[in-house]
């Protein structure tokens, strides 16, 4: 009988509570930025701003523009995972609970603390619930679904995020400082974490000692 490698027991829980904890984490770092009032990410710019016009709490249109989004996602022949169907729905409940329980700060220190805060935890978060590989996000698999098609991910990830920035702008969204944070930031940061919780190739079972 092969002898199960111990590094492989218990992958699976393991990976679920990583998917979890990041999707968890991103939402307080969604909640943090938007405590901070500095300015958030291009997305996060369109909840706010859908929030401020529309009615409805950001974590709501975090998970409603999620779930639109994915239907983009059926044009693109993109295929969502566990952690995509995730994504929609705790990103959105754990920013509005963040936003909930965090006093929203009265002074610049407090305001810069809170940013740099959800900037580290969303960059984290990242890695975590990427690491996991139970699939991407569906704002992240849009970008992937056009670079499929011929853009390159760069161009399709700043299309992406600057038509989302630019529509949250225009309905009231926070723009500022934290929005440049988040820009030249969230990329290196993620990358620094991205090895941390990077899922580790299974090693090939060694074979069963002959018998006699």
């Amino acid at each position: 009988m092969h002898q199960k490698n111990p590094r492989t027991r218990g992958s699976l829980p393991r990976r679920l509570f990583q998917l979890y904890a990041g999707l968890a984490l991103y939402g307080v770092g969604i909640g943090l930025a938007v405590e901070a009032g500095l300015g958030l990410s291009p997305w996060d710019v369109l909840h706010e701003g859908l929030a401020k016009r529309v009615g409805l709490s950001i974590g709501a249109w975090v998970i409603i523009v999620g779930a639109l989004v994915m239907l983009l996602w059926i044009p693109l022949r993109q295929r969502p995972g566990l952690g995509t169907v995730s994504n929609v729905i705790i990103l959105g409940l754990v920013a509005d609970a963040t936003i909930a329980l965090v006093p929203t700060p009265q002074s610049w220190p407090a305001q810069w603390f809170l940013l740099a805060a959800g900037v580290a935890v969303e960059a984290a978060a990242t890695g975590a619930y990427i690491g996991a590989g139970f699939g991407p996000g569906p704002r992240d698999g849009l970008m992937t679904g056009l670079a499929r098609r011929g853009l390159s991910i760069r161009v399709a990830r700043t299309l992406v995020e600057l038509s989302a920035l630019a529509a949250g702008w225009l309905l009231g969204g926070t723009v500022g400082v934290g929005t440049l944070a988040f820009a030249f930031a969230i990329g290196p940061l993620t990358q620094v974490f991205m090895p941390l919780f990077a899922r580790r190739p299974r090693e090939t079972p060694a074979p069963a000692p002959a018998h006699p």
